[in-house]
């Protein structure tokens, strides 16, 4: 069983958390957050489930990280925060030989570089958006760009209303497209958790790859394939391109 540290409990957080408890391959060893607001509390109290798991949240402002991982032992550390968690529980993980998955959307540069700098210590795995089916559709459709390098591309992204900017995602996935951000065309409507197509125009048809997030447990989900996957794998820096190749070179 792969014993797990949640950072952030947030909406994704708690999506989060409720996938793991759900999942016997997993034990939710504790949550942090930044807040000492319902320390002490159990994380099923928080959830409103019935289930006997006795997972506690912790507070940053009560115990630090190095403590923490010293009292109650961890493999991995799945971080939902912030930007800027990282640099507060990074080192004495990376000391510890923890495991670190990061769902942060963005980093700054410099950031980024920090993440690089721990992944010479322990194993670090980074995805913008962790969802699997997103990584998925990213994958192919660069498999399918390869294919036909000159066909018309355009990608539509859609999320709740209150969302501002384009979507990292999206921005990611034209990057890996080679496409311009102009040809992202963003829609905002009701409480939209997160929708993505990339729309390929070949002459006399169309191919369309989508993506829905329906609830946030589908971040949950990528999170722990993710542990999943880096499990055996040693001191270095992945994403979902490093641990996808492998499943589409066997077929």
């Amino acid at each position: 069983m792969i014993r797990i540290g949640l950072i952030g409990f947030g909406k994704a957080g708690k999506a989060a958390a409720h996938v793991i408890l759900n999942n016997p391959k997993f034990e939710l060893a504790w949550v942090m957050r930044k807040s000492n607001r319902a320390q002490g509390n159990l994380v099923t109290d928080q959830l409103g489930l019935n289930q006997a798991a006795a997972t506690k949240i912790v507070s940053a402002e009560d115990v630090t990280p190095a403590q923490l991982f010293q009292q109650e032992p961890v493999d991995v550390i799945i971080d939902f925060s912030h930007e800027t968690g990282i640099y507060q529980y990074g080192k004495a993980a990376a000391e510890k030989g923890i495991k670190i998955i990061s769902a942060i959307s963005h980093y700054s540069s410099e950031t980024a570089a920090y993440l690089h700098e721990l992944a010479k210590k322990t194993t670090v795995f980074w995805s913008p958006n962790i969802t699997l089916g997103i990584n998925y559709l990213m994958y192919a459709a660069k498999f399918l760009k390869k294919i036909a390098p000159w066909v018309d591309v355009e990608i539509i992204e859609e999320h709740f209303k209150q969302k501002t900017g384009v979507s990292g995602t999206a921005l990611k996935l034209a990057e890996a497209l080679d496409l311009h951000p102009q040809q992202i065309n963003s829609i905002r409507a009701g409480g939209i958790v997160g929708k993505h197509e990339v729309i390929f125009g070949f002459p006399y048809q169309t191919v369309r790859l989508v993506h829905e997030s329906i609830t946030r447990e589908a971040f949950g989900n990528g999170a722990l394939f993710a542990a999943e996957q880096i499990q055996h794998k040693p001191a270095g820096f992945y994403t979902f391109d490093d641990i996808m190749k492998p499943f589409f070179r066997a077929h």
